[in-house]
């Protein structure tokens, strides 16, 4: 079962021009923290990684055992929605398991990464992601929305909802030609922490990001 991992990267971004390529305080650029997570799992969940880009200019930035695929220019407009992105990728490469990752959430953990991916390897799954675990009061047009005002529950004992995290999404061939998207019906969902949900948009998440990348990096060692 072949299965291809790729991070798709645009270098003309608008509201933190250059954020893929920002390094962090040890000078580590961002892209590089999931690449090096994606090549450490080649050979034993994962046979190929790809830097999804339209510039020859990120390849100076790719770890050993990452391949540049050069993406054509009309997927760096800023109206193109990432099914574009996906739907171009698949139809050049193919596999029969694809791993999407983005730099901009490059603190999940190999281990969810791998336990997504393994989910489905095993045929069980058509697609699975990484999410974090809401289980608390929310509102919507002014009004409860998942629970009752007069009598709110305790939060341990409400109804769970999973944000999606931009990494990992993993899917099937066959599940990409059903739905033209990163997931599926009854998706695996690997459960992760506050930490691991950090998204980089913005300079402020940038520099959220920095802080969480060398406190991890002291504590545990980035993995």
């Amino acid at each position: 079962m072949k299965t291809v991992a790729f991070v798709p990267i645009k270098l003309n971004n608008e509201r933190l021009p250059g954020k893929n390529l920002k390094k962090f305080s040890d000078g580590t650029p961002l892209v590089q923290v999931i690449l090096d997570k994606l090549v450490a799992l080649k050979g034993e969940c994962i046979d190929e990684v790809y830097c999804y880009c339209s510039q020859e200019e990120i390849t100076g930035y790719l770890p050993e055992g990452v391949q540049w695929l050069q993406r054509p220019t009309f997927l760096d407009d800023k109206y193109c929605k990432g099914r574009a992105i996906y739907e171009e990728f698949v139809k050049t490469i193919e596999a029969d398991v694809y791993v999407l990752c983005h730099a901009t959430t490059p603190f999940t953990s190999t281990e969810h990464i791998k336990e997504c991916i393994q989910a489905v390897q095993s045929g069980n799954y058509k697609s699975a992601f990484a999410g974090q675990k809401i289980q608390t009061f929310i509102w919507k047009d002014g009004k409860p929305f998942n629970f009752d005002l007069s009598n709110p529950p305790r939060t341990q004992d409400m109804e769970a909802y999973y944000l999606e995290i931009p990494t990992p999404y993993v899917f099937t061939k066959e599940s990409f030609a059903e739905t033209h998207a990163r997931s599926n019906i009854n998706p695996y969902i690997a459960e992760c922490d506050a930490v691991e949900c950090v998204d980089v948009d913005n300079a402020d998440d940038f520099e959220l990001a920095d802080a969480v990348y060398g406190f991890i990096k002291n504590k545990y060692g980035m993995n």
